[in-house]
């Protein structure tokens, strides 16, 4: 007699959890970087089909927009010391305002203390916060910087802020690798990982009889911070940056269907479906409960359990079908997470 599979609650943060093989989690990228596999999914008729990324082009709908995040990541992890001397390491977040960035410190501090860093950079801290996270503002030569004039230093001195779970350091390969190749506006600190699979030739390709255009959001670290509430919809969502070109939002206003490359992408034209903002900061929970408004198709990466990305898929599909598609992934010995493989939803 068959099993009968327990119907979970949407709801529950608990619902969103799996097991996966610790093998599993890719943590390099692969070479060329459109040879990932990509798992197509029709919600049509809930059918499942294995490729891989550089025959994307073929399943692509005829009719059909595009939207790409084009921000960049910066290198936002810095190494260094207090005055006193102790080691500290700090993950950059996001820019609060001209002077200010809201970082996540390891090593006590307190306001005030002055973190020194290479390239005569010092970092002080101006606030402490409830949730871990610090404010500091950044001066060189005793003179305070800008957050495009910290840029250029944190090129020179700063590292490429690699998720914690690929529990390395990063190095030369990462440079190139953790970034799209349609990157131009300098401020995420982790990447837009559908993205990372395209290469110059493949987005061309894709690109050429379709209409598309950019979004820019700056991806932040919130993006890793797991739901530890156990209903969802108790969850604090992170706030990042987002801007929509002219482009993008006559596409968005166009009557076909929009494929987002991406959550980052898919949370961005989402958030301007119910604010009609083109600016500012973008805090929207997708979930079964608040399912897609404009965005039709969705490709994206495989994410981590109980974590909001893995939630705005089942906004997409429903809860049992995500369960249902990540277990044929595991089953199948796809590469998850950021340099992991990809799914395309249709």
């Amino acid at each position: 007699m068959k099993k009968r599979r327990l119907i979970k609650d949407p709801l529950l943060t608990s619902s969103y959890d799996y097991s996966l093989p610790s093998e599993l989690i890719a943590t390099h990228p692969v070479h060329p970087r459109d040879h990932a596999r990509l798992l197509v999914y029709r919600r049509s008729d809930r059918s499942i089909t294995h490729a891989r990324f550089d025959q994307l082009e073929q399943f692509l709908p005829e009719e059909c927009g595009l939207i790409f995040n084009d921000t960049k990541v910066i290198k936002a992890r810095l190494y260094g010391k207090k005055v006193s001397g102790g080691a500290i390491e700090l993950l950059i977040n996001r820019p609060l305002n001209a002077h200010t960035l809201n970082v996540y410190i390891k090593g006590r501090v307190k306001k005030q203390t002055h973190l020194l860093f290479d390239d005569n950079l010092t970092a002080t801290v101006t606030m402490l916060h409830d949730d871990g996270s610090r404010e500091v503002q950044f001066t060189k030569d005793e003179t305070l910087l800008r957050f495009e004039e910290l840029l250029p230093i944190l090129e020179r001195i700063g590292h490429i802020p690699l998720p914690p779970y690929l529990g390395r350091e990063d190095n030369s390969e990462d440079e190139r690798e953790y970034q799209s190749v349609f990157a131009v506006h300098e401020g995420a600190v982790a990447a837009p990982t559908a993205s990372l699979h395209f290469t110059d030739e493949l987005f061309e390709a894709v690109c050429h009889s379709r209409p598309h255009a950019f979004v820019t959001l700056h991806v932040g670290s919130g993006t890793f911070k797991p739901v530890e509430c156990a209903h969802i919809t108790d969850h604090p969502m992170h706030s990042e940056y987002f801007n929509i070109t002219e482009q993008a939002q006559s596409l968005i206003q166009q009557e076909i269907p929009l494929l987002c490359i991406g959550t980052t992408s898919t949370r961005t034209i989402e958030y301007h479906a119910r604010t009609h903002e083109l600016h500012g900061e973008a805090n929207l929970f997708l979930h079964p409960n608040n399912q897609p408004l404009r965005v039709n198709h969705l490709l994206t990466n495989f994410h981590l359990p109980q974590s909001t990305l893995l939630m705005l898929v089942a906004s997409f599909v429903g809860l049992e079908e995500t369960h249902r598609i990540y277990q044929e992934a595991i089953d199948c010995k796809y590469r998850f997470f950021s340099y992991g493989d990809a799914m395309l939803i249709l």
